[in-house]
């Protein structure tokens, strides 16, 4: 483990956190690229049924939904890995699944991810599991789960402890990720940190249940307030309380370090030296908590695996929670939106986002009812045609996305001499528009991916186009959005300004 951190004697119970120079963050955020960190643990499906509800049903006083779209994802320890690749680090991922469609569903998403080596024991007669939630207009309407959660066979969990002490010797840091539901279940967890131990591996724990002794000789364990509560039987509602169970279950099992997740009011750590630091929340807006504690403890291992010292890992873990749970659903933070916090964009420019980032920021804007609409095109040169078009578009939503052509795609479609100007340029220029709420940049031809992923609500285009020649018309009114044609500006192009200019 790193150098403790100093107390400040001056601050009863520690120092409340000093912000470090944000571009040592910066710096040490860049270096979890050459991290390598082994999970181990409880894998779960996560699938999200979407969908729209105009009607109670006629057979008891409950919603119909009509279902629109279903997307899956891994959950629990599947969730730690995911969000281990999205900060650039390499996963090892040891687990057991079923013999069965959300095993093998499971199985073939995390196979699809890079960075990641899988190892999915399959046994026989288990029950993967499965968590369904049902949404419609932005609220959770219901969730179904389906599992077995009884201890994994014992000649399979030998097998997983085994591949778990192989799989370490090429990683730095061992994550247990234990949701109780039997793959830990006997002496397996306190087997591979015992393991790791001898092979001078960091061990990071997110623990479930009241029994921290399975986890003992761990470096860090990452229990929320509540667990701390369960596992200690000591209050933990003021932040010198977390001190004081922290510290119990320190000397009670050996751990180096208790990261204690406070919700909207932090984060503590406490070390086996008694060093104590505080972390005050990073989120700016909260939508969902679910999964926070997976990008927790999955950016403080990789930071740890990195080399990184424990309390710069905390801090990035602290600003990871705030990004993630500013989402919908089981997400994750990336690279890209912890450096947005480390070093934010002003003014238009926040206004320019990947196209993940928009289909989340749609999201949220849909748990609030808004209606979404999108227009695209190359806006190489802005003159009134397009601002008429623009404002055009935003009549017709609540919030407005417009899909920029990126400057190759540009070259492909209107020769090598255009664009004019490049799509960083044409990005900011449209996202100082009032009109527009986001801009994302597309590289493809045409911007059906790129719908298919945001899936608005009315698309726009000019009154030169019909509707059935307008790329992506079929595939919005196939969820029910619509096609609006704009009113055309006459004597306003982006080809007849270049002409002028060239006399």
């Amino acid at each position: 483990m790193p150098d403790p951190v100093t107390p400040d004697p001056a601050t009863p119970g520690g120092d409340l956190a000093l912000d470090p120079h944000r571009a040592d963050l910066a710096n040490g955020l860049a270096a979890l690229k050459r991290a390598s960190v082994l999970v181990i643990g409880d894998a779960m499906l996560d699938r999200y049924v979407y969908g729209t509800v105009t009607r109670v049903s006629p057979e008891a006083p409950i919603p119909v939904i009509a279902v629109e779209r279903e997307v899956a994802m891994p959950g629990g320890a599947g969730n730690v890995v995911r969000n281990i690749t999205a900060l650039g680090a390499s996963c090892a991922f040891v687990t057991v699944v079923g013999d069965d469609v959300a095993g093998s569903d499971l199985t073939a998403i995390i196979g699809g991810q890079l960075k990641v080596e899988p190892w999915l024991l399959v046994q026989g007669g288990r029950q993967t599991t499965l968590k369904t939630r049902y949404i419609a207009g932005g609220q959770q309407l219901l969730r179904a789960d389906r599992e077995t959660t009884d201890p994994i066979h014992p000649k399979l969990a030998e097998r997983l402890v085994r591949i778990a002490g192989e799989a370490m010797a090429a990683c730095r840091a061992v994550v247990i990720s234990d949701y109780r539901k039997g793959v830990l279940a006997g002496t397996s967890a306190r087997t591979i940190i015992a393991a790791a131990n001898a092979a001078g591996r960091i061990t990071v724990v997110d623990p479930k249940g009241p029994d921290y002794a399975r986890y003992t000789g761990a470096d860090v364990v990452t229990p929320n307030r509540r667990e701390l509560a369960e596992a200690s039987g000591m209050p933990t509602d003021t932040p010198g309380e977390v001190v004081a169970a922290a510290k119990a279950m320190i000397a009670a099992h050996g751990f180096g370090a208790v990261l204690c997740t406070r919700s909207e009011d932090g984060m503590t750590l406490v070390r086996k030296d008694g060093s104590i630091t505080h972390f005050a929340a990073e989120a700016q807006e909260v939508f969902d908590v679910s999964g926070a504690g997976d990008t927790v403890v999955a950016t403080l291992a990789a930071s740890l695996a990195a080399g990184l010292p424990i309390e710069v890992a905390a801090r990035l873990a602290n600003i990871a929670a705030g990004v993630v749970v500013g989402k919908i659903g089981t997400a994750v933070a990336r690279e890209a939106e912890m450096l947005a916090v480390l070093a934010p964009a002003t003014g238009a420019l926040r206004k320019v986002v990947t196209r993940d980032e928009a289909a989340e920021q749609i999201e949220r804007w849909r748990r609030r009812g808004w209606r979404i609409g999108f227009t695209n095109g190359c806006f190489d040169l802005l003159h009134p045609g397009h601002v008429h078009l623009l404002a055009q578009a935003r009549a017709q939503c609540d919030r407005l996305v417009v899909g920029l052509n990126s400057d190759a795609s540009v070259r492909r479609l209107k020769g090598a001499t255009r664009p004019v100007q490049t799509e960083a340029a044409r990005a900011a220029v449209l996202a100082s528009l009032a009109d527009v709420d986001l801009v994302t940049v597309f590289e493809e031809d045409t911007p059906e991916a790129l719908l298919g992923a945001l899936r608005p609500d009315v698309l726009v285009k000019g009154a030169d186009y019909t509707i059935e020649t307008v790329v992506g018309a079929e595939l919005v009114r196939g969820w029910g959005g619509r096609v609006f044609l704009a009113e055309l500006l006459p004597g306003n192009s982006t080809t007849a300004t270049i002409a002028r200019l060239r006399g």
